[in-house]
């Protein structure tokens, strides 16, 4: 099933080929997506975004409940300690695997990063973190993913409406087949796992070939991860995070509060803090906790650490990033 659409949204065709091969949904999948906020939602894309009724109810008909889906979203690998979530992501074989893959992109990863400020090993890490460098964009469509969690998952069901609206949209910007796009149980695609807003925003034609793609290759996401983080603000050149220690009590009153680096060094220190010379007087930084495999370690969370999270909400996730980067270059 393919949009194709006119420079101001009209629908000229969907071919319903996809819907037809899937033969009949079962009653109760299917019940799933007629509730009135299912209405409501369409009626919405059709007087806000241009799309056509009819069509919108034929591809709402293709759409398959996943209770996995919100089984999965249950239980993120986010939520385990450093010391259980560390080992996922730091191995050997992914350290080697992210060698091979900067020696096989170093010339696209070098002009990503002279473009973007942000160093190959970094790109190359959350590459590794999100897919194995390609090797795992998951196996959900992403239209089934996002429907089920945007009307069947209370917690976060506006939040995966709105991605959701933001997937129709760019599954017609880029003449794309919605049922085709395969990505991870939050919605997350391709080798990068952009969300769609993400997608729209963020991602670039890096190899000049007129289309923004994250599944045939990598080199759009090498150049779209690049892009992303330097309007995020990504500071080239700036370090990413420190080791440092606590003395005393002080400071878990301020580890883990919050996610934005915004702990002057005067305030780290009265605290407890162990501030490392290379921080200067106007540096501001969080203070990040992890239960790690023999005990507490305390980071400072400097301003690019915050930058990953904004890919990802999770110290967890930029600290892998981190670590990964730094093991793959050394082996490197």
């Amino acid at each position: 099933m393919r949009f194709s659409v006119l420079k101001h949204g009209t629908l000229l065709a969907l071919l319903l080929t996809g819907v037809v091969a899937q033969g009949a949904l079962s009653a109760s999948a299917g019940a799933k997506f007629q509730s009135a906020e299912v209405r409501a939602f369409m009626d919405s894309l059709v007087q806000e975004d241009g799309f056509d009724r009819a069509e919108l109810e034929r591809v709402f008909a293709g759409i398959e409940y996943k209770q996995n889906v919100i089984d999965a979203i249950s239980r993120p690998a986010e939520g385990k300690p450093w010391r259980d979530y560390r080992p996922i992501f730091l191995t050997r074989s992914r350290i080697l695997q992210g060698v091979e893959f900067w020696n096989k992109n170093q010339e696209l990863l070098a002009r990503a990063e002279e473009k973007y400020g942000v160093p190959a090993e970094i790109i190359v890490a959350i590459l590794g973190v999100e897919t194995r460098y390609g090797q795992n964009f998951g196996s959900f469509r992403v239209i089934d993913s996002l429907a089920t969690l945007g009307f069947h998952y209370e917690p976060r069901a506006s939040f995966f409406r709105k991605e959701l609206r933001e997937f129709l949209i760019m599954a017609r910007e880029e003449s794309s087949d919605p049922f085709e796009m395969l990505g991870s149980y939050a919605g997350a695609m391709g080798y990068p796992q952009f969300i769609p807003s993400s997608f729209r925003a963020y991602a670039v034609d890096f190899d000049g070939n007129g289309k923004r793609d994250f599944w045939s290759g990598s080199v759009d996401a090498i150049g779209s991860i690049g892009n992303y983080l330097a309007r995020n603000g990504w500071k080239a050149g700036e370090p990413i995070v420190l080791r440092t220690r606590v003395d005393g009590p002080g400071a878990q009153k301020i580890a883990n509060q919050s996610k934005k680096p915004d702990l002057a060094p005067s305030v780290l220190a009265a605290h407890g803090v162990l501030v490392p010379d290379s921080l200067g007087p106007q540096d501001e930084a969080s203070l990040v906790r992890l239960e790690g495999a023999y005990g507490e370690e305390f980071w400072l969370g400097l301003h690019n650490f915050h930058v990953i999270m904004t890919y990802n909400r999770s110290r967890l996730y930029a600290m892998a990033v981190y670590q990964l980067a730094q093991e793959v270059r050394s082996a490197r």
